[in-house]
């Protein structure tokens, strides 16, 4: 059984259309994001399926039970959000606690639950103690906790780790993915951060003005985006104008400016039919730059000339002139960066590349 499923889902604020006919499914156990900017429609969803706001049109079932008229205290569901909304004059079990009493848990239960969820979150010693006396990073663990203790059947997380600093943001992350894998909820998480998304999710829901471009796991979004919006919203992508020359058994054969034919595997352009206008996609990190006279083996060159430096540190984003346009190199460092103005052959492995029909995704 699913543990949420969306059909049709259409969210209208007068005459505004927030959410144009969402559908998914969301299978028991999984860690599914719903990504994108601000404004596309991911926070609009996550507070439909609380029960924050009503659908306009569609339906939202949980469990199997439609949710439509179901108020948000009767559907069982745990919820963060960025502020942590932890209540000031209450201690930290108290806070935790809050759920249970409306659940008619006994004392002892909830005093048990109380400390197996603090232990969980690894702050076993500070149930006596008042949010203003914890971290921010000590505090968002405590929310976690609250939304837990109820043992929900979705667990819903709007932004949780935006308002932390980034070295502790990305130890949030391990630990909250941590903390989801050893209890198994099912858990729809909100964020704007690719990087969380890739990093933490089963699946990724990726949505642009309101609608779905893509919904995959990490690795297929990112190495294979449906849309031109896909590939340069998850990261640096480079996005060349070329020409499909058909597909050819296990491979579609690419014709690109300055690079010449490529063979893509076919599963890396499942969008392309036959001949005709395409756009070649680059990740950053799978253009590399060499000396001039390098040859590297299954590589493919172009002559380029280094215009821009970015360094930062352990690796450096190049800005290169190849023909007549610019592309995105991010290479890792061995000694020192290429200097600007240094000519270069610009490399790619065919493989490394996905292709798109130009006008986005068919349908």
């Amino acid at each position: 059984m699913s543990a949420v499923t969306l059909t049709d889902i259409v969210k209208r604020f007068g005459s505004f259309t927030a959410l144009h006919r969402m559908s998914m499914e969301i299978a028991e156990g999984n860690f599914v994001t719903l990504l994108g900017p601000s404004g596309c429609g991911k926070t609009t969803t996550l507070r439909m399926i609380a029960g924050l706001l009503d659908p306009t049109e569609g339906e939202i079932r949980i469990k199997g039970r439609r949710m439509n008229e179901v108020p948000i205290h009767k559907r069982n569901l745990g919820l963060v959000f960025q502020n942590y909304a932890l209540f000031p004059h209450k201690t930290i079990a108290e806070n935790v606690a809050f759920g249970l009493k409306y659940r008619s848990v006994p004392k002892a239960e909830a005093a048990r639950r109380v400390s197996e969820t603090l232990e969980l979150v690894q702050l076993p010693h500070v149930g006596d103690r008042y949010p203003k006396q914890l971290s921010g990073g000590q505090q968002q663990r405590i929310a976690l906790a609250r939304a837990l203790v109820i043992e929900p059947d979705v667990l819903l997380l709007d932004e949780p780790l935006s308002a932390l600093d980034a070295n502790l943001r990305e130890d949030m992350r391990v630990e909250l993915k941590r903390i989801q894998h050893r209890i198994g909820v099912t858990t729809v998480f909100v964020t704007h951060d690719q990087s969380e998304a890739l990093a933490m999710s089963d699946l990724v829901v990726v949505m642009s003005d309101g609608r779905v471009e893509q919904i995959g796991a990490p690795e297929e979004v990112y190495n294979t985006p449906e849309t031109e919006f896909v590939a340069r919203f998850l990261g640096a992508a480079n996005i060349v104008e070329a020409r499909s020359l058909g597909a050819d058994g296990g491979s579609i054969g690419i014709e690109a400016p300055d690079f010449g034919r490529l063979e893509i595997p076919r599963e890396r352009a499942p969008k392309l039919n036959g001949a005709g206008p395409a756009k070649l996609v680059i990740r950053a990190e799978k253009l590399h730059l060499a000396l001039p006279d390098a040859t590297t083996e299954g590589m493919v060159s172009a002559p380029g000339v280094v215009e821009t430096v970015d360094y930062q540190g352990q690796a450096a984003r190049y800005f290169v002139r190849v023909g007549d346009r610019q592309l995105q190199a991010v290479n890792m460092i061995d000694e020192r960066p290429f200097a600007e103005g240094t000519a270069v052959s610009v490399q790619l492995r065919p493989r490394d590349c996905a292709a798109l029909p130009v006008g986005g995704k068919p349908g």
